[in-house]
């Protein structure tokens, strides 16, 4: 492990390892140890007590950060000529078909999101193997595949984010840039585990919401008490 940096050292002698901090002290906490130049991406990591092997147990939803995500995603729209237009009034970046799926095929894939049409998945489809392990496949699930386009586009744009628990039982999502002001933070990570405990499966057996993590790039991560982020004990309990 190489030497800490002057202010990684100064940032983690500000966190008590053992403690588990109040989101709104956190939120605060956050913006006092992040010393990065640019403007640092703000990251949840939420421990889920599931086993992802199971079918049943597999968590994953979309959410609508009040605040976004304060990244400008790139979004790819595949669809009919039709639509079009519709794709690029709602602020697409890429709208098309024929040719980004023949760009993609030779592994072109600069871009943040794609959205699609039921209509157009059998050609989609094959480019399972190059936007599957990259998390870009259009999903009926998240959003990303309606008839809906010019919708779908500016719900992306405006801070919905599609998530899923990982093969470790652990949700990673971007809720905010280091810019945001602590209560934009707040009212994001809040949005965020309101939602994720809804979610909770029905054969999930003990402890649903194990742990709470709060970091930005490069920083130390902030462990969070749970039972301070408003709604999200009523919502688990039975």
């Amino acid at each position: 492990m190489g030497k800490l940096t002057k202010n990684q050292k100064a940032a983690a002698e500000k966190i008590e390892k053992m403690k588990e901090y109040a989101l709104e002290e956190a939120s605060v906490l956050l913006k006092e140890i992040t010393y990065t130049k640019f403007d640092a991406s703000v990251d949840l990591d939420i421990r889920l007590g599931v086993d992802p092997k199971k079918a049943d147990q597999m968590v994953r939803g979309v959410v609508t950060l009040p605040h976004g995500t304060g990244k400008d995603l790139k979004v790819l729209v595949l669809c009919t000529p039709d639509k079009e237009q519709e794709a690029k009034d709602a602020g697409a970046d890429y709208v098309g078909l024929d040719e980004y799926i023949a760009k993609i095929e030779k592994g072109w894939t600069d871009v943040d999101v794609i959205i699609t049409m039921p209509t157009v998945m059998a050609k989609v489809g094959r480019l399972g193997r190059v936007l599957g392990p990259r998390g870009l496949m259009p999903n009926p699930k998240s959003g990303t595949v309606t008839l809906e386009v010019g919708k779908a586009v500016q719900d992306i744009k405006s801070g919905k984010i599609d998530f899923k628990v990982d093969k470790f039982g652990i949700i990673h999502v971007s809720v905010g840039r280091a810019s945001f002001e602590p209560e934009k933070i707040r009212e994001n990570v809040r949005e965020m585990m309101q939602t994720v405990a809804k979610l909770k499966p029905a054969s999930a057996k003990g402890t649903y919401i194990k742990s709470v993590n709060l970091s930005s790039t490069m920083s130390p991560s902030i462990k969070i008490d749970k039972n301070s982020i408003s709604g999200v004990s009523s919502i688990l309990q039975p």
